[in-house]
């Protein structure tokens, strides 16, 4: 029957037939049409088009089990699928599927049997793509851990900070007495005593900087700061430091903006990341030390825009860090470096001056090819 047979294009409401076909090709969210028994494509709609590229002259009298991932389609899933319809009366699942240009999307699938007089005829197959939905959760909770991490390192900063300040004003109590009674006692082995806890003091007074530079509670004195010219200035420090084994490479932008930052505080992180850098290079490699200006974000900030911001990478090539430590390399007294080697303090001392400073830290690390850390700095406005 012809629409244009009807008396008013609305009669076709009353045909059930064109009904259905309306339906069906009106819909381009979700990709409907039917199979045989063996999975042969019998009919297509513009929702199938839409979501695979493919037209109706492309599919129908091919197998479905092309829509599928190679591996998939060679693992017997599609007829796997088919046969859990027939026999469960139904089949849902959600995995990821080929388009007609190759790209790959994540679909929402449900299968249905289609029985006539007790016989199976073929199923009916309702497809959506649901990659946008799928990518969205995967940012949020991106966006949740680093939220969570970021409140953990807040807490853990605060319980620092007191402790440090507690212990600061202690060690100060000691060097003062000791002071006092090496006044007194110039030599013999009292003297050499004396000495001795003094040194150990001033271990413990570094060890209390460090823990107040990462409980947020460092004074710091900023200042406007060409990061290039910085760098440079320190080539020479962080290669000697770095050792023979090890090769520095710069890969400085120049006419970068300025910074805010505490300049001591600064090249001391740098010189903390290369020497972790280094240890994780027992046989040696390559440090690459990169200073660029790009728009970025904290991940742990609620706000989504991009700024921009100068950001100063070390990456080495070596040891790498294991996943399940990587959440936690920020935090004081934590070293994946053998007993005795680290206090742990390094990178905490990192992490505090960078977020002092307004900015935030970025690990990324994969064990066996190495790690990279950026510190990102935001741009100087006077």
């Amino acid at each position: 029957m012809d629409v244009t047979e009807l008396q008013h294009p609305k009669d076709v409401l009353n045909d059930e037939s064109r009904q259905f076909a309306l339906l069906v090709n009106s819909v381009t969210d979700y990709a409907i049409y039917m199979l045989d028994e063996h999975g042969v494509i019998r009919t297509w709609n513009p929702g199938g088009q839409r979501i695979k590229g493919y037209t109706a002259e492309d599919v129908v009298g091919t197998n479905f089990s092309r829509f599928y991932l190679p591996e998939d389609a060679a693992a017997g899933v599609p007829q796997r699928n088919l046969r859990t319809a027939a026999t469960e009366g139904r089949c849902i699942e959600d995995g990821w599927r080929v388009r007609q240009d190759g790209s790959r999307f994540l679909a929402s699938v449900v299968i249905d049997p289609i029985w006539v007089d007790g016989v199976l005829v073929g199923y009916a197959k309702v497809t959506r793509d649901i990659t946008e939905r799928h990518d969205a959760q995967e940012r949020l909770q991106q966006v949740q851990h680093s939220l969570l991490q970021a409140q953990k390192m807040e807490a853990i900063g605060k319980l620092t900070l007191g402790l440090a300040h507690d212990f600061n004003n202690l060690l100060t109590i000691i060097v003062n007495c000791l002071d006092l009674i090496s006044v007194r006692v110039k030599d013999g082995p009292a003297a050499k005593l004396i000495e001795t806890a003094l040194r150990a003091a001033e271990r413990g007074a570094l060890l209390s900087r460090q823990l107040l530079t990462f409980g947020r509670g460092q004074k710091l004195s900023p200042e406007s700061l060409d990061v290039t010219a910085a760098l440079r200035e320190s080539k020479e420090l962080l290669q000697r430091s770095a050792g023979d084994t090890v090769n520095v490479v710069f890969n400085l932008d120049d006419d970068l903006p300025l910074v805010f930052v505490d300049r001591a505080q600064l090249e001391a992180a740098v010189l903390n990341l290369v020497c972790n850098s280094r240890d994780a290079m027992p046989s040696g490699g390559t440090i690459t030390i990169t200073a660029r200006a790009q728009d970025t974000q904290d991940p742990a900030s609620t706000n989504h825009a991009p700024e921009p911001h100068v950001c100063l990478t070390v990456e080495d090539d070596g040891e790498g860090i294991p996943p399940d430590k990587q959440a936690r390399v920020f935090e004081p007294f934590f070293t994946t470096k053998p007993v005795g080697r680290g206090s742990g303090l390094g990178l905490s001392q990192v992490f505090g001056f960078t977020t002092q400073s307004g900015g935030f830290p970025q690990l990324s690390s994969v064990p066996g090819e190495g790690t990279r850390i950026t510190l990102c700095f935001p741009i100087y406005e006077p």
